[in-house]
């Protein structure tokens, strides 16, 4: 008799444990064990249990290529989670398994060894194919909303195949987690004069009683400062709607005598244009679009702003000019108007990065493409191959927590129009225009910030959205893979261009074929970078920059000033977000702020679906140049009044989660 000794790694973070029975079976290239039965003892233990069986047969198997794990259903479908499988052979080779999956329903789960393999290179193609049949009957493409990206086809969080399910319904309850929010932030009792107005600004005061951080409080006693106001289209929480104006548009009605005055070098605006020092933030996504009304007890109203900014000779970025209308004939506001009138300018502009933030910035460019990457990574990629390995610790819960928002957040009636402008029909108007602009070159970080022309550090400094995301996406750019004869990568690709982005104009230009090693890595790049360094550059900063409402209305209650010298505080008080749409404002803000329960940053992999020496070590390199930049960025923010932490790896999760 010879004896193979199985040890089974079980449970995850809530449970371990099933009544159902489990057996065992050791697929050999020369013959198969018998089934073994797994006692009861395995079960009913805590996360990352270890528990061993021996497994006799009367011949040697040949090299163990499979194991496989079947679960039989008694009274009730009990769920059971294995992590991996080590098994040691006769002669002591000791083989990796990786699981990571929940075993249900009368399921034979079939593990390969955690060796990477190419699908050219695989001699079980059938596994494999079954496998993939297998996903592709779980993982379908629905059109959640005409001109969407595609998504998963479940309606509820329930629906979703068990694996990428959250562990804690808590975790994707929005309208739970946002009350919670407000009670913890001692907001309920304004929630009680929901639509009346505050008398003051100084009344949000009141809204930080709980909760305050470096950030926060400094927003709040700085926030209409305009250098506060400019810093913000660097390193707020928009950090993406800055772009350096060569030709101002044409129906900008700004002209060289209006700015004079704020150009401190000399030179004419048309100087400062030519010379690189004009820079543009323009909302013509919110043209046309409908404002939330929802509310008949409340009228809502939306702008198109321009705003233009000036690098001074400090180097510092201010506002120079703001219209509030796309009308050739319509009124420009400036630093030099009455304090009330570019203060509310301010304002409106405000509101219109907070909404194109949340709807394109946030949800379109982060979570919902996200989505499609995770989709096509399970529909067309073997457990096997090593970019499913690579890639599967990036899409942890991202289709879950986007479920959970088509359900909650962003449906007709969610949580999204209860405080939001841009709440209702808009969130559809917003993304279909949006749509028109998501290309895959615009997802590629260095692509994008020369396309707006602030890649020069030398012509915009301080810019640490930029420098930090650099060094991130630098640090993410590692993989090797032989492509042209790979027909996953190519399936998965496609599917992401013809099925995912199908409603992008020409597909958004996505890749449909990747002929080159230096052409995977940037897709790969793209995928790893926008699931971990974007979201958490344009979520985590939430409640930081938002929470303080003057500075960030989420919308607003009287239509825009057309004419200068009629706007007084009143007006001001009665356009801001009345008490209850504040509430519901701060406390979805600071619960989108949070990290998840066992959170996981960039480079902690502490699912082991790689096993070979090599790889493992490339994850050691990768992680060690992630504390580089991470010491880096503290070294910097040590030197700052207001330091830069979104993109410091240690703070950036690995996937879209919340």
């Amino acid at each position: 008799m010879f004896s193979y000794t199985v040890s089974v790694t079980t449970g995850s973070q809530e449970f371990a444990g099933t009544n159902d029975k489990v057996s065992l079976t050791l697929v050999g290239s020369e013959r198969c064990s018998d089934r073994t039965l797994l006692d009861k003892s395995f079960f009913d233990r805590s996360r990352g249990s270890v528990v061993s069986v021996d497994v006799s047969v009367k011949e040697i198997l040949g090299d163990i290529v499979l194991v496989k794990l079947e679960k039989e259903k008694l009274l009730f479908n009990d769920q059971w989670y294995c992590r991996c499988i080590n098994v040691t052979t006769p002669s002591g080779e000791r083989l990796q398994f990786p699981c990571y999956r929940w075993i249900a329903n009368e399921q034979e789960v079939v593990l390969r060894d955690g060796k990477g393999r190419l699908p050219q290179d695989d001699d079980m193609k059938e596994y494999r194919r079954m496998e993939l049949e297998s996903r592709q009957r779980l993982f379908r493409w629905k059109e959640w909303r005409t001109g969407f990206p595609l998504s998963i086809d479940a309606n509820t969080s329930t629906e979703l195949p068990v694996d990428i399910q959250f562990e804690t319904a808590k975790s994707v309850d929005f309208s739970l987690n946002f009350l919670e929010a407000i009670a913890n932030l001692g907001l309920n009792r304004f929630m009680k004069l929901f639509q009346s107005s505050w008398t003051d600004i100084a009344d949000f005061r009141k809204v930080f009683v709980k909760i305050k951080n470096t950030v926060s409080e400094h927003v709040m006693q700085n926030w209409n400062e305009d250098l506060m106001f400019g810093y913000q289209f660097l390193n707020g929480c928009n950090p993406v709607m800055i772009s350096k104006c060569r030709n101002l548009p044409d129906n900008f009605a700004v002209t060289q005598e209006m700015v004079e005055s704020s150009l401190d070098r000399g030179l004419t605006l048309q100087e400062e244009l030519k010379a690189g020092n004009i820079y543009i933030a323009d909302y013509a996504i919110l043209e046309g679009v409908q404002a939330n009304a929802t509310d008949p007890d409340t009228q809502q109203y939306l702008a198109a702003p321009f705003c233009l900014l000036y690098k001074n000779s400090q180097n510092e970025i201010l506002p120079i000019a703001i219209q509030l209308s796309r009308q050739t004939a319509a009124e420009v506001f400036l630093p030099s108007d009455g304090q009330y009138d570019w203060m509310l300018a301010k304002m409106w502009v405000k509101c219109s990065d907070f909404n194109v933030h949340q709807l394109v910035t946030h949800l379109l460019r982060t979570h919902l493409t996200s989505e499609v990457f995770a989709i096509a990574m399970y529909r067309q990629l073997s457990a096997v191959h090593p970019v499913y390995k690579l890639l599967i610790p990036h899409v942890r819960y991202t289709i879950a927590i986007n479920t959970a928002a088509r359900e909650k957040l962003i449906s007709e009636s969610g949580v999204f129009e209860k405080a939001n402008g841009t709440g209702g029909i808009a969130v559809v108007e917003v993304i279909h225009k949006a749509m028109k602009t998501l290309t895959y070159k615009s997802m590629c970080f260095p692509e994008s910030v020369k396309a707006r022309g602030v890649d020069n550090k030398d012509e915009l400094p301080h810019y640490y959205y930029r420098d930090d995301g650099m060094m991130v996406w630098e640090a993410v750019r590692r993989c090797s893979n032989s492509v042209q004869e790979d027909e996953e990568i190519q399936a998965f690709v496609q599917d992401v261009c013809s099925s995912g982005m199908k409603n992008c104009p020409q597909n958004g230009e996505f890749p449909d074929l990747l002929k080159t090693q230096e052409q995977l890595v940037e897709y790969l790049t793209v995928v790893i970078f926008t699931a971990s360094a974007q979201h958490a550059a344009v979520n985590f900063g939430q409640f930081d920059w938002f929470a303080w409402v003057p500075n960030s209305p989420s919308t607003m209650r009287k239509p825009p000033p057309t004419q200068k010298g009629q706007v007084d505080m009143k007006y001001i008080m009665e356009s801001l977000p009345d008490r209850g749409r504040a509430s519901w404002h701060v406390g979805a803000v600071w619960a989108l702020s949070q990290f998840q329960d066992g959170e996981l940053f960039l480079g902690v992999y502490p699912d082991k679906y790689f096993t070979e020496q090599p790889v493992m070590e490339a994850t050691t390199t990768f992680r060690k140049k992630l504390v580089e930049v991470t010491n880096i960025i503290k070294s910097r923010n040590e030197k700052l009044k207001l330091p830069y932490w979104y993109l410091s790896p240690d703070r950036i999760p690995n996937s879209v989660a919340i």
